[in-house]
């Protein structure tokens, strides 16, 4: 683009006195204005719908027309277009997550009331099926379960344990080195017995056991 600059100057002509041949318009001055006008006039954007080339600023401060939200065409968006965009994707109701910013969401995206959400809690998804899980915000668990010490007895089933003697029977008239030997068992069986076999604690009472594999980040919730 380019300004009109003029290349006569009319006015100190006028100021010359009559007769003065420097007074006189000649062709060639009025042709020359014409063509800096024109220069200018067609380097200039229109008023309306003006088709911009190069790579055009705009002055800042500058106030346009907010278009219709949803609008995807290639019209110039404003700051209150993308905003009302930035809003629409996170409606009330809507949890903002953050791995390092500790920042309130509103402060950060500039729109809406959030609280923080969740603290020492993980997130699951709804199931109508399960009690546990169908209403929203739910909240259910236990950080601190723990598992009492506690002892496993076990009993041995009735049993019993046999004890007798031998009898060594000689034959008369033989001696012992020689003679033929019986041997005999009579056993008989002590009343049964019950033994009772103790296992040794099982369990820690300690908190704390009972953690999923987690990570920390902040996280919000828009309640308006």
């Amino acid at each position: 683009m380019s300004n009109y600059t003029q290349s006569t100057n009319f006015a100190t002509k006028d100021a010359l006195t009559s007769g003065d041949p420097l007074k006189i318009v000649k062709g060639t001055e009025i042709n020359t204005e014409f063509v800096n006008i024109s220069v200018a006039i067609a380097t200039k954007a229109d008023l309306a719908s003006p088709t911009f080339t190069g790579t055009p600023t705009l002055p800042t401060g500058t106030i346009a027309t907010t278009q219709t939200f949803g609008n995807s065409s290639t019209l110039l968006a404003t700051t209150a277009f993308v905003q009302a965009a930035l809003a629409a994707l996170h409606p009330v109701g809507s949890i903002y997550i953050n791995a390092t910013v500790s920042t309130n969401p509103g402060t950060l995206l500039g729109f809406g009331t959030w609280t923080a959400f969740g603290a020492g809690r993980v997130m699951v998804g709804f199931n109508s099926a399960n009690v546990l899980f169908d209403t929203a915000e739910e909240t259910g668990g236990s950080a601190d379960s723990t598992l009492p010490t506690h002892t496993h007895t076990i009993t041995d089933p009735t049993h019993f344990h046999a004890q007798g003697g031998d009898a060594l029977n000689i034959a008369s008239g033989n001696s012992v080195a020689t003679a033929t030997a019986q041997i005999s068992y009579a056993g008989t069986n002590t009343a049964a017995a019950s033994t009772g076999i103790t296992i040794n604690n099982a369990g820690t009472s300690g908190t704390n056991a009972n953690y999923q594999p987690y990570i920390t980040v902040y996280m919000w919730k828009r309640t308006a």
